[in-house]
């Protein structure tokens, strides 16, 4: 099944938490956390969300490379300018997915058009 989330107005955590929530399939009654959904996500206008200024110059993504002075912190701001907000969304739902060897698989039923 097809689900559409419309992101104009809303801001990012909300829409990321509903999609988590379907693509983990908690919304249906044939829940089983072994198993992925077979649902997928559409998330339409993710360049008309809600951001402040405030929020693009205060939220740090925080990455290690895994190597001595690996530490690289990049901004929400410059984040959507080097990979656009298709790139915002998917760290947000993907980071609101259990850490396991479903999120891969889980993940690539998420699809979102600015």
């Amino acid at each position: 099944m097809k689900h559409t989330i419309d992101a104009q107005g809303k801001k990012i955590g909300r829409i990321a938490s509903q999609a988590a929530v379907i693509l983990l399939g908690k919304h249906s009654p044939a829940f089983a956390k072994n198993k992925v959904s077979i649902d997928t996500v559409e998330i339409v206008n993710a360049s008309k969300v809600d951001l402040t200024l405030k929020k693009k110059i205060n939220d740090i993504f925080v990455t290690y490379t895994g190597f001595r002075g690996g530490l690289k912190n990049e901004s929400l701001g410059e984040l959507i300018a080097r990979r656009g907000m298709t790139e915002v969304f998917r760290r947000a739902v993907t980071r609101m997915l259990p850490n396991n060897r479903l999120r891969d698989e889980r993940i690539k039923n998420l699809t979102i058009k600015e």
